[in-house]
């Protein structure tokens, strides 16, 4: 087992510059930034067990192994493990991972800060749809749980979809830094009250996991490109306008991977 202590983050933001002829331009601003590994938490955005959409299911099942090594490998270099499979908390309302948090006092919220919103580079307004059979409707809760295949810590871990609950737990437990990895990229690792907007608005430091990531993009759709590259794009518009973002290696980094 590797030893707790720093993680070393290799951060990817993007910049506007001025290019030779004074034309605005986007340009990467990485960043090297090590951090308490104690002092950070590790939150698993909306990895349900069922998606409505087909193409959203197959995706995630092929990021699961990779998820579920990250979180363990987290997990053992001392990072706190958040699970936030929305909408599915009565069926985790016995679990000692969700009492743990449960039972805090919820603080006062801290005053936001001001932030531009500029609007997203994918046109989402159908769902995000792209698989043949997909509903026409959007608002089904088809999830029950978070996917079995990212295990639960009933000793170490907590679980919650509620960004003020995770705001008490990350002060009682001095956190100061977050990572977010889950789905979806333009939705919900966006928009819930755990997730990016809510955070940074909040003054909170928070950093997205780029490559545990996915979309709700329908190539049907404007700007008409694939949904791979539709997913660059919404990383692209959090780098510039939200937040950093890293990649899983630097939770891996040290630790055995058979």
């Amino acid at each position: 087992m590797p030893e707790t202590g720093q993680l070393t983050l290799h951060l990817r933001r993007q910049r506007m510059e001025r290019d030779r002829s004074g034309r605005a331009v986007w340009v990467p601003a990485p960043e090297t930034r090590a951090v308490d590994a104690r002092a950070t938490a590790l939150i698993l955005c909306d990895v349900w067990d069922r998606h409505w959409c087909r193409g959203a299911s197959e995706r995630l099942e092929e990021m699961l192994p990779r998820m579920a090594e990250t979180v363990s490998a987290a997990r053992s270099r001392g990072v706190q493990i958040i699970h936030a499979p929305s909408d599915t908390m009565p069926f985790y309302r016995d679990a000692p991972a969700r009492r743990r948090i449960a039972s805090l006092a919820i603080l006062p919220a801290p005053a936001e800060l001001p932030h531009d919103d500029p609007a997203l580079p994918i046109d989402d307004s159908d769902g995000g749809g792209d698989t043949v059979g997909d509903p026409a409707g959007t608002d089904q809760l088809v999830w029950t749980r978070q996917h079995p295949a990212i295990g639960i810590d009933q000793e170490r871990d907590v679980i919650s979809d509620d960004g003020r609950e995770i705001l008490a737990f990350m002060a009682a437990r001095s956190i100061a830094h977050l990572v977010i990895m889950g789905v979806h990229t333009n939705m919900c690792i966006l928009d819930r009250s755990f997730s990016i907007r809510q955070m940074v608005r909040w003054g909170v430091d928070i950093v997205l996991c780029r490559d545990l990531t996915d979309s709700m993009y329908n190539p049907a759709r404007p700007p008409y490109v694939s949904h791979a590259e539709g997913t660059a794009l919404v990383v692209a518009y959090i780098e510039k306008f939200w937040c950093p973002t890293m990649t899983s290696d630097d939770l891996l980094a040290g630790t055995s991977r058979g």
